[in-house]
Parts: structure tokens; C-alpha cells; sequence
């Protein structure tokens, strides 16, 4: 007569087991238990993140910087009580900017460690090749350190959000820079051949027309010799030289146009022109070949553009608060662009991080920074909403002079299309008192 009862009592039990198994599986997207959020990697206490960044290999001078800079913010609002309560924990894991090993590294932070979201994976050539699988884990990839157009497909890649100005904006920007300025000269690209450069030049052909184009000259990441590159780009007998480089490659051309005893105008896209990763690379470069040579002069003069305070910038709140945190943690690096830019992607990773609430979920996350309207650091502002995930909108141009860039006329903004550009309307915000942010 007992039997009945058993039976209804193993049911519970059963139904209560699966409940439980739902809400705690697949991507972690359920409603908030005892103790926080159900999402992966979110604890009650802490959000795990992870990124690929180029530690070691060609990538690694200056943009290693990029993660230690963010960390050191991490750990700096982690000692003021963190955010909603929870410490965020960042593992970092070296790909030596080689694709393969980008792949590995990312399936093991998604696999094995279970992150929250990507945080700031680094590379054009290296992401591309994990954009697919996050989307399809259904993985919060924030803030690709890359300026590449792809990430900004909210409906084919809805978890992927660029955060720095796309590089056809850039290559836009700089186009018309030397259209006002140097309309009546020969120009000659070089550029990395993936999307990083390719895009560059898209932007650039909006502005500049193709009769005034002398030469256009790739290379590919890990070779070191540019030397017929630079010989090509030289005889075109170009004025101006506009490089979509990494710093590596920024310096290898440089150093080369010295041999050749060429001296164009030089302009370099941002992410290849921080002075003092480029001082320090021709100075390493040229010890290698034999010769010993203060790089810092060979910069100066190069034009740029930026789209974040300069490290040398005076009475800016967001300078004088990351130069505070840069000192307390991390005070053996350089103070240089790439740790202004490590921790200004960590302050927006943290805003985002807030916004999703008490409970975050992998989903929440991505409808906080949907529905943002997130300010910073940043010179011009982001495009953020449900129907665009690129980052910053445009830049200012600047010219590197000492070791720092001196920016020149006014943020300007812009679109990846056929838009104009157009001065921006929106002004830096002072830092927050304490460094973190308030909503």
C-alpha cells in the first residue's frame, strides 16, 4: 500500500534533479540562484574572464603591455570591492599571435575553464578564426583588440562587440587628412595583407584617388625582412608613406627607408605608432644589425591619429588616474599608449559589467551593452546599440613629437560607409573620483 507514495516521492525527486540540471547547464542563461548568478564562470563572489593575447612573437612588443594593463585596472577596482560585489578574475593566455594556437587557447578558457566572456582578444588574423566558435558557444566576446569591420555583425555574430575605431574609419580619417594636406603628392601604402590592412586601405581609397596612389606594398606577420618592400615603395619616389602596421613592422620600415636613405612623410595607423614601443623596437632592430642608434629621433614628426588620451597629456583625469594605477602595480612597464589603452578597455569591460545587473548572464551582458550609453576615457564616442557593435567612432589626428602624440584640430567621427566626416559633438567626461564606474 506504500507503494504509491514511493512512487509520487521519486518523482519529485526526479523533477526537482532535472530543474536543477536545466537551469545549471547549457550557457548558463537561467535566472539567479542562492549565492548569484547561474552563468558560467560567475560565482558569488567572482566573474572569471580570459584572453588571447600575443605575450611572445611578433606582436608582442608593446601590445603584451595590452593585457598587464588591464589587469592592473581589474585588480585595482578588485580592492575597492570589485563590481556588484564580485572580483573579476583574468586569465591571460599567450598565442604568440599565430591563428592555430589562438584556437586552442580560446576552446581551452571556453572548455575547460569555463570564462564568463572573451575580454579583448587581440589580432586580426588571430580572432577570425574564433569569431564563429564564441558566437556559437554563445560567449560574450567583448572588446576585440582589433580594429577589423567583421566584428560589427550584430545579426550573424550577435555576442561580438569591437571597442577601438574600426580601421575604416581610421583609413577614412587619414584619407582626408592627406587630401587637405598633401593633394598634390605622391602616395604609397604598406599594409599587413588581412583585414587589418585591407580595411585601412578601404578607408583610404574613399579619400585619396588612385592616380595619386604610387605603390602599394603588404607583408605578411613573422618575416623580418622588408626590405623589398621599402626598395619598391622608394623607387615609386612616393612623399608620403601611409603604413597600416603593427609596431614591428612600423620600425622594420622605418629602418629599411634609413638604409635606402629615403625620407618620406611618414603616417602610421594608431595601433603601430606608440613612440616609446617604437623607439625602444629601432633601438633593439638596429643593435641587431650591428649598429648602434637612438631610435627616438627617427620618429619624430610621424603623423597618427588617436582616439584616447596620451600618456603625457596634462591635467586629463583619466591620464592621472591610470598613471596612479599604473604605479601602484604595475611600475616596471613603460607608461605608454598600450597602458592607457589596456585599461581603458578594462573601465568599459567593468561599466558593461555592471550594467548586467546583480545576476549577470551571458545574454544580460550582451543587452546591457546593446542598450548603453557608455562614456570614458574615449575622445569621441561609441556606436553601441542593438544594431551596431563597433566601438569608438573616429579620431583625432595627432603627430608623435618627443614621446608622446600631440593631437591637432578636433575629434572627428565617422561612419565604415560612405558617410561624412564630421567634427564630434561629445566631450570627454572627467574620470570618476575613485576610478570606478558609478553606472
Amino acid at each position: 500500500m506504500k507503494r504509491p507514495g514511493v512512487l509520487r516521492t521519486l518523482a519529485v525527486l526526479v523533477a526537482t534533479a532535472l530543474t536543477a540540471t536545466a537551469c545549471g547547464g547549457g550557457d548558463g542563461e537561467g535566472g539567479g540562484q542562492s549565492g548569484g548568478s547561474s552563468a558560467p564562470g560567475v560565482t558569488a563572489t567572482t566573474v572569471t574572464i580570459g584572453s588571447h593575447q600575443p605575450l611572445t612573437g611578433p606582436a608582442a612588443p608593446g601590445y603584451s603591455a595590452n593585457s598587464a594593463a588591464s589587469k592592473a585596472y581589474f585588480d585595482y577596482i578588485n580592492e575597492s570591492g570589485g563590481i556588484n560585489g564580485r572580483k573579476i578574475v583574468y586569465k591571460v593566455v599567450d598565442d604568440v599571435y599565430n591563428p592555430t594556437q589562438t584556437v586552442d587557447v580560446v576552446h581551452r578558457l571556453v572548455l575547460q575553464d569555463k570564462v564568463f566572456a572573451i575580454f579583448n582578444g587581440l589580432g586580426t588574423p588571430t580572432h577570425t578564426k574564433v569569431l564563429d566558435y564564441l558566437n556559437a558557444q554563445r560567449v560574450p566576446d567583448l572588446f576585440v583588440a582589433s580594429g577589423c569591420g567583421c566584428w560589427d555583425q550584430p545579426k550573424k555574430n550577435p555576442y561580438t562587440f569591437g571597442w577601438q575605431p574600426d580601421y575604416i574609419r581610421e583609413g577614412k580619417i587619414l584619407g582626408q587628412f592627406i587630401k587637405e594636406k598633401y593633394a598634390d603628392k605622391k602616395v604609397a601604402y604598406f599594409y599587413q595583407n588581412d583585414d587589418f590592412g585591407q580595411d585601412g586601405l578601404k578607408g583610404l581609397d574613399k579619400y585619396v584617388p588612385a592616380s595619386q596612389v604610387a605603390a602599394r606594398q603588404s607583408y605578411q606577420p613573422g618575416g623580418t625582412d622588408v626590405g623589398a618592400q621599402a626598395q619598391a615603395i622608394a623607387q615609386s619616389k612616393a612623399d608620403v608613406v601611409v603604413l597600416f602596421t603593427i609596431p614591428t613592422y612600423t620600425a622594420l620600415f622605418r629602418l629599411a627607408a634609413l638604409k635606402l636613405n629615403y625620407k618620406p612623410q611618414i603616417i602610421v595607423s594608431n595601433v603601430g605608432s606608440d613612440p616609446i614601443t617604437l623607439t625602444g623596437l629601432l633601438e633593439s632592430y638596429a643593435k641587431k644589425g650591428g649598429t648602434e642608434l637612438e631610435g627616438n629621433p627617427l620618429i619624430q614628426g610621424i603623423i597618427t591619429n588617436s582616439y584616447l588620451p596620451a600618456p603625457g597629456a596634462k591635467d586629463n583625469t583619466w591620464t592621472e588616474l591610470f598613471r596612479k594605477i599604473h604605479a601602484k602595480y604595475i611600475p616596471n612597464l613603460p607608461f605608454n599608449g598600450n597602458i592607457i589603452y589596456g585599461m581603458s578597455a578594462a573601465y568599459t569591460f567593468a561599466q558593461a559589467l555592471k550594467a548586467a545587473g546583480q545576476n549577470p548572464t551571458r545574454k544580460g551582458l550582451v543587452d546591457a551593452l546593446e542598450n548603453s550609453k557608455f562614456t570614458g576615457p574615449g575622445l569621441v564616442p561609441f556606436a553601441y546599440s542593438k544594431d551596431s557593435h563597433s566601438g569608438y567612432t573616429g579620431a583625432q589626428i595627432g603627430r608623435i613629437k618627443g614621446t608622446s602624440v600631440v593631437v591637432e584640430g578636433q575629434p572627428l567621427v565617422t561612419d565604415a560607409g560612405d558617410g561624412p566626416i564630421q567634427p564630434s559633438t561629445v566631450q570627454q567626461p572627467q574620470a570618476p573620483a575613485n576610478g570606478v564606474p558609478t553606472g
